[in-house]
């Protein structure tokens, strides 16, 4: 009995270098898109050691490639990537040809429960969540996207940010990589255009103040969800609390700034300009030194 120790080490020891070895092998036939190769591998490894957690996201990575589709369409805006115009008898554009991407939805499914199970498993696994994250940015399913992040955020209170990656790596500095990386997402939601923004970026402002109440930059989020619903006082309002905690933030500062221009307070506007100027970066002073012009003529 006084040997187990030494065997159970020797047992885990021997695991992590099977999953080791078959990860490696995965993501060699991934890169090389070869989808049979993928296949043969996850079998294979499901049957040496199907509670690996890389295994989860590895068939998470396979379902992915696998469900995505490439298709060539005819589309009135311009795609990202590569396109090709074409123009009617004026010489106006009036559409493009370029590449458009699909998913097959079950195959996707697939690769989504895989996921859901890594997680259940492993809720550490940050990798997991951002992972899946990312795949229902790609969907632009914005719903579910805030839904997982929402659930992340609640979890990160359970776990005091305990986080691990890849390979069951532990991330220092926990808190702080999960709150710089959901201004990622922030920002993605940013992108995705007005409306989807100012529903579901709040959404996950609100929740980390929840959980963080001192977190400047959701502060910042929440504020903008404000000003692009013409509700200046209450992005004034949250705004200043955050002028507290960081004074010389030139982002809080300008937002301050362009709130109470947007109520109307224009004393207090070219104050926060000038206050925006003192601190930011000379991009961000230029565009306030705009600002400041058309208010002080």
């Amino acid at each position: 009995m006084k040997n187990l120790p030494v065997l159970m080490a020797l047992i885990v020891s021997v695991n992590f270098c099977y999953a080791q070895d078959y990860r490696a092998q995965f993501v060699e036939s991934l890169q090389a898109d070869d989808t049979l190769k993928q296949w043969e591998i996850l079998t294979t490894w499901q049957k040496a050691d199907p509670k690996s957690p890389e295994l989860y996201t590895s068939y998470f990575n396979y379902y992915f490639q696998k469900s995505k589709q490439e298709l060539i369409a005819l589309t009135e805006e311009e795609p990202s990537g590569e396109s090709m115009s074409f123009q009617d008898s004026t010489g106006q554009t009036v559409g493009f040809f370029g590449n458009q991407t699909t998913f097959n939805g079950p195959v996707l499914q697939k690769g989504l429960d895989k996921i859901d199970e890594g997680i259940r498993l492993y809720p550490n696994r940050l990798d997991m969540r951002f992972g899946k994250i990312y795949v229902l940015g790609q969907l632009e399913d914005w719903d579910n996207f805030t839904q997982e992040i929402v659930k992340a955020i609640q979890y990160s209170k359970q776990n005091k940010n305990a986080w691990y990656w890849t390979n069951n790596e532990k991330k220092e500095n926990g808190q702080e990589f999960f709150l710089t990386s959901l201004q990622d997402y922030q920002v993605q939601l940013y992108e995705a255009g007005r409306d989807v923004l100012a529903k579901y970026m709040g959404t996950i402002a609100n929740e980390v103040l929840k959980y963080y109440p001192d977190h400047v930059e959701s502060m910042s989020n929440l504020s903008i969800t404000y000003l692009l619903t013409d509700k200046p006082d209450k992005a004034i309002e949250i705004l200043l609390k955050a002028e507290k905690i960081s004074p010389r933030d030139p982002i809080i500062l300008g937002n301050i700034a362009h709130g109470y221009k947007q109520a109307g307070d224009r004393k207090k506007a070219i104050e926060y300009y000038r206050k925006t100027i003192q601190y930011a970066d000379p991009e961000t002073a230029e565009q306030a030194e705009q600002q400041l012009k058309e208010l002080e003529r």
